[in-house]
């Protein structure tokens, strides 16, 4: 439990904020049994308690004595436990800060803090969600920091390197299939199969004979750990507010990173020795544990649980509902032919911007070690250190990119972002020396703020029972754009000629997200501070409400 107690004489005119509801990181009801004042009137005690906000307990009693002067002595008494699991301690100093203060009618939530307020649910289920990001992040990395290792040892060229990473995204089938069964039988369990499943086959990595058992293993392992990262982002849209849906994707893409960080941390092994990379493949073990314990803990996505239409996209776009939990409108029936043909045109854009952007995004993250190892003569310790010191602060923009695209806006957040973190990344590949560290890292924190704007569109615009398929769809056409750039950039690196080199190959390959973004700016929909049934509307309940506020109690 924490406490803050502040004491202040303050004039007698401004005694009235100390007394007004807090409305900013918490709601406040006035106590319906205050205790008054001390019996003498000299002192009068006013009581709040919590009527929203992200804890499991909150408490403020403002006392108030009145001077002779004109002044009065106040002296507030707050003490709250915060509902965020494994990360409260992350906020608790800035939450102690804020309650310091006086209420301030009107104040805007501080940076740190979600535009829009959460309730003690949905920061209990942010909190359990950024715990087994971490495990998506490992596991999403680890063929791409230890590929060049591992060619090493079987003796394969760039363009082997390349086939074998695009020949991993085979296995994006396992996630949208995964993705897809987690629409008919529920999040949870999707989440507790694809953090088991993912950790158990990227161990087998360890033992791999050969580049092409390598890349097999990988391949259906990454499938699962997509599929964990699929389910983070569904049930964290469908638990945040309307406000803050792109910041809690900020705070899961930090995660994220650091669990792909964690990865870095161990990869010096590698340097041990020709076969060292192996080890790095054994640490999934140790998150077995965490997956099990998120498991036990996480709810159920309150919009899961509420009754909504069941729909199945046909070949020929058609809409089909089925099952008992099929409603109705006060309008009449959901009409499913239209609704989804609707959001099979959103489905068709946003697999062709993720394909777009993929092009470009993959190949320059995914053979950043190759060129650091054979361009530039790095060693295994060295390129950790690059990719510290210029990815870490990349998370710079994707917490600024989140509160930006919630309270701004996601399309231009999402073209800044895109277009400069592009050119510079383009001009880090063709540089050396202090430049090439210095382009890369601006290049990162620009980038870094299409990661909330662009990717809370996925899980935004489609319904409750397409969110898991069409993001395994959107995920996998994506990850075929990644198969097509690694390809594309790995033969033109190896083939010489014009294009030979890596910082000729991708400014080739730039033209693509430059594509991808007049789409975003001229096709995408503004969807910020709407809520999800606004954007799906035969998700809407008749009475319009959601149900669920309260911390589980699991």
């Amino acid at each position: 439990m924490q406490r803050v107690v502040t004491t202040v004489v303050v004039p007698a005119d401004d005694v009235a904020a100390w007394l007004a509801p807090r409305t900013d990181v918490v709601r406040e009801a006035v106590a319906e049994d205050p205790p008054g004042g001390d019996g003498d009137g000299a002192t009068t005690v006013t009581c709040f308690v919590l009527a929203e906000g992200p804890f499991t307990h909150y408490e403020r009693e403002v006392a108030v004595t009145p001077g002779t002067d004109g002044t009065a002595e106040v002296t507030q008494r707050v003490a709250f436990h915060l509902g965020v699991p494994v990360w409260g301690i992350v906020f608790v100093r800035g939450m102690r800060r804020v309650l310091r203060r006086p209420p301030t009618h009107g104040a805007r939530a501080p940076w740190w803090a979600p535009p829009a307020r959460l309730d003690a649910r949905a920061a209990y289920s942010l909190g359990l969600l950024c715990s087994i990001s971490i495990v998506g992040g490992f596991l999403g990395t680890i063929i791409t920091q230890t590929i060049t290792f591992a060619a090493e040892e079987f003796d394969a060229s760039t363009t082997a390197q390349a086939g074998a990473l695009a020949a991993t995204r085979v296995g994006a089938v396992v996630a949208v299939v995964l993705a897809a069964v987690a629409d008919r039988t529920g999040r949870r369990r999707g989440i507790l199969v694809a953090g088991v499943a993912g950790c158990l086959l990227t161990v087998t990595g360890a033992v791999a004979p050969t580049l092409g058992w390598l890349t097999v293993s990988q391949g259906v392992a990454r499938g699962f750990a997509t599929a964990l990262l699929l389910l983070v982002a569904i049930i964290s849209a469908e638990e945040m507010p309307a406000g803050s849906r792109a910041y809690a994707v900020s705070l899961l893409a930090m995660t994220q990173a650091l669990g792909a960080g964690m990865c870095l941390w161990v990869l010096p092994v590698a340097d041990l020795g020709p076969t060292a990379w192996r080890l790095v493949y054994v640490v999934p073990l140790v998150f077995l544990p965490v997956v099990a314990a998120v498991h036990r803990r996480l709810p159920e996505s309150k919009r899961f649980t509420r009754p909504h239409p069941v729909l199945a996209l046909g070949l020929a776009g058609r809409a089909r509902a089925v099952g008992d939990r099929v409603r109705a409108t006060g309008r009449g029936a959901v009409r499913a032919d239209g609704m989804l043909r609707t959001h099979g045109a959103r489905l068709v854009l946003l697999a062709t911007v993720s394909f777009l952007l993929a092009v470009f995004a993959t190949p320059v993250a995914q053979l950043q070690n190759e060129f650091l190892r054979e361009d530039r003569g790095f060693s295994a310790s060295r390129i950790t250190l690059f990719t510290l010191v210029t990815a870490t602060p990349g998370g710079i923009g994707v917490v600024v990119g989140g509160r930006l695209a919630d309270v701004r806006g996601r399309r231009w957040v999402a073209a800044v972002g895109v277009i400069g973190g592009t050119v510079l990344t383009v001009l880090a590949y063709r540089a050396q020396g202090w430049p090439m560290w210095v382009l890369a890292l601006f290049g990162a924190m620009i980038a870094g703020a299409t990661v909330p704007a662009l990717g809370v569109y996925r899980p935004e615009l489609f319904p409750t029972s397409l969110r898991g398929r069409t993001s395994g769809i959107i995920d996998a056409i994506g990850l075929a754009g990644s198969a097509a750039g690694l390809l594309l950039v790995g033969s033109l690196v190896d083939g010489g000629g014009t294009f030979g080199g890596f910082g000729n190959a991708f400014a080739l390959v730039a033209i693509a997200p430059v594509i991808a973004i007049v789409l975003v700016l001229t096709r995408f929909p503004e969807t910020a501070q709407r809520e999800l049934e606004d954007l799906n509307p035969e998700d809407r309940s008749p009475s319009g409400a959601i149900e669920g506020t309260a911390a589980p109690t699991r």
